[in-house]
């Protein structure tokens, strides 16, 4: 019904008004019921006519058809962040390649936290080679430590026998100073390999998970840095863009623009394609129907 009101402003109208104004024909006495259509048939068909071509087009262009070329398959260009945008690369109406930037949002965050990721690699890197220097000093203190256990053992042993042979050569309290002692040197060599083992657990499990655990974060904070580069999914033609620079965008609002995708493809019931994650937000399915086969 639209159609056709819209139509009739084009086509029965006009020759109305030129049958009433140049003819000089009125409603109801030269124009009746019965003459209405002699005196209106070029509108009238005109009306029918261009109503039809408007609803084949309509229907023909919609996103929803399936039974007609792929030219008219359309991907919403929309960022999965907000921001704003800093940069426009295409046109309002211009062919794009795949894998071609289309804009770019403000990414001073993303590329300070991948900075930041970088740093954090850096510094436990930094670690990692101080470790290694505290090992050495933890092996070293673990050898003063045997060397001295073992020279306390050796006194101990020798006072012993020296007991044995002769009772009143070495005192009681002597013996059990130099006890003393040696339980006490195996206790700071205790210590020492406690220091040890745990340098070593640094290096081979509590660093490398922090490296893996910042190389993660690198990586996370470089993929939100290149979704602030939306990219052509497919390689097609861009239209009804408009965005600018310094525009905010956001994912829930209207689309920026559309990506009508190139080329055509038949014989297949589906035909998808699939835009990368940085460039749109939505898949579209296309389903072409097969040609007939021959009888």
């Amino acid at each position: 019904m639209f159609e056709l009101l819209l139509c009739s402003t084009l086509t029965i109208l006009p020759d109305y008004l030129f049958r009433r104004y140049v003819q000089g024909k009125r409603i109801g006495q030269e124009i009746t019921f019965y003459s209405v259509w002699f005196d209106l048939r070029w509108g009238i068909t005109g009306c029918l006519i261009l109503t039809v071509l408007l609803i084949t087009t309509v229907f023909y262009n919609h996103p929803s058809t399936t039974n007609v070329t792929l030219f008219f398959r359309t991907v919403p260009l929309i960022s999965e962040t907000t921001g704003r945008v800093a940069e426009v690369f295409v046109g309002a109406s211009s062919p794009v390649k795949k894998g071609q930037p289309i804009f770019r949002l403000d990414n001073s965050a993303q590329e300070a936290a991948v900075e930041s990721a970088r740093r954090k690699i850096a510094e436990i890197g930094a670690q990692t080679a101080v470790t290694q220097t505290e090992l050495e000093k933890a092996d070293n203190q673990l050898q003063e430590a045997r060397s001295s256990l073992q020279q306390a053992t050796d006194e101990l042993e020798t006072k012993q026998e020296l007991q044995r042979r002769s009772s009143g050569t070495v005192a009681q309290r002597d013996i059990e100073k130099l006890q003393n002692i040696e339980d006490g040197r195996r206790a700071g060599m205790a210590a020492a390999q406690s220091a040890k083992r745990s340098v070593e657990e640094r290096i081979n499990t509590l660093l490398p998970a922090q490296k893996a655990s910042a190389e993660a974060m690198l990586a996370q904070s470089q993929v939100d840095l290149d979704k602030t580069v939306i990219r052509a999914g497919v390689d097609g033609r861009v239209e009804q863009f408009t965005l600018r620079p310094g525009d905010i965008i956001t994912p829930i609002m209207r689309p920026a623009g559309v990506l009508i995708p190139a080329g055509r493809s038949s014989g297949s019931k589906n035909v998808w394609y699939s835009a990368p994650s940085n460039c749109t937000t939505a898949r579209v399915e296309v389903g072409v129907q097969s040609p007939p086969s021959a009888a």
